[in-house]
């Protein structure tokens, strides 16, 4: 077998600019993503494949709140979302990438896992919660809201109305991590933690339990590397390489650095909340476990970079 890749994919990645979000348009927007997981694969590589959501979940809790309004439909929790999401997108990629393998002559299959990944109720973001999810509320429609589902957090976003904010918590274990190996022995490319995976809670009687969170997709996609022995983790983003002094005069992108630089560039804080910050974190957490190498680059350079000719690259 060739040596184990785990490449997350952005949500945003698959989502067309200048209004054009429909299926299908996202559909076409991961053919264009799987041609680059199909070339990693055909030179040798065993790959596992990892994606956003953000984007479509706020889709899919906007179709509820306006089937909610509209026609009584009961709302669909966050939860539940995430997992749609995470079976719809993973059915494209899946698709996609056996369409692929079949043009190329691959004899590769695919198959995707629909992953739950645990987090626990002692991790601080549950007393504070932090990420907006869904639409855009006037105060009076929140306040309505609120009536229905108390627990629910609204805060003022930037003028623009308020939006609910969900705890986004730290992975501490991928379920279905066991199935996950399995296929990997069996050859197959897998598509798993999708959006993070699905947020679960264990019981004091072993039971697991959703929960309504966002666990975020590089952070889920580390652990899984490390809890399926990868070698490499590569996280795509919409930069061919990661910079410091990004968008001032002294730009520099970074080619390959020590996971001791790295931290250097952390304390100096080049690298955004929100943004490139999450992504090099999670770099950090793989690579002290037991990951040889991250890559950080565009979809288009995978081939590239996989091949040290692209990408910023984090080595112990």
């Amino acid at each position: 077998m060739g040596k184990l890749v785990i490449v997350a994919i952005g949500g945003n990645s698959l989502v067309r600019e200048n209004g054009r979000n429909t299926i299908q348009d996202q559909y076409e927007a991961v053919q264009e993503t799987v041609v680059n997981i199909a070339d990693m694969v055909q030179e040798g590589y065993n790959v596992v494949v990892t994606h956003g959501n953000g984007p479509q979940v706020g889709f899919e809790l906007q179709r509820s709140e306006i089937a909610n309004e509209v026609a009584g439909m009961p709302a669909i929790p966050l939860v539940n979302c995430v997992a749609d999401t995470q079976g719809g997108i993973g059915y494209q990629i899946q698709q996609a990438l056996t369409n692929e393998f079949t043009k190329r002559g691959i004899n590769k299959k695919v198959a995707t896992v629909i992953t739950q990944v645990e987090v626990s109720m002692d991790d601080p973001n549950f007393k504070k919660p932090t990420k907006p999810v869904g639409s855009f509320f006037t105060l009076e429609q929140a306040e309505e809201m609120k009536k229905e589902h108390p627990d629910w957090i609204f805060i003022e976003d930037s003028g623009r109305g308020y939006r609910r904010v969900v705890p986004s918590p730290k992975p501490i274990d991928i379920v279905e991590k066991d199935a996950v190996k399995s296929l990997i022995d069996e050859g197959y490319v897998v598509i798993a933690v999708g959006g993070g995976g699905i947020p679960v809670v264990k019981k004091d009687n072993n039971t697991y339990e959703g929960i309504d969170a966002v666990i975020d997709k590089d952070f889920a996609t580390s652990l899984l590397a490390e809890q399926v022995n990868a070698e490499t983790l590569i996280i795509t983003t919409g930069v061919s390489r990661v910079c410091i002094n990004f968008g001032k005069p002294d730009q520099k992108a970074l080619e390959e650095i020590t996971v001791e630089v790295t931290k250097k560039y952390v304390l100096e804080n080049h690298f955004a909340p929100g943004s490139m910050l999450p992504k090099i974190e999670a770099s950090l957490n793989f690579l002290e476990k037991n990951g040889t190498r991250v890559i950080i680059t565009n979809p288009e350079s995978l081939k590239d970079a996989i091949n040290e000719n692209a990408g910023t690259h984090i080595i112990k």
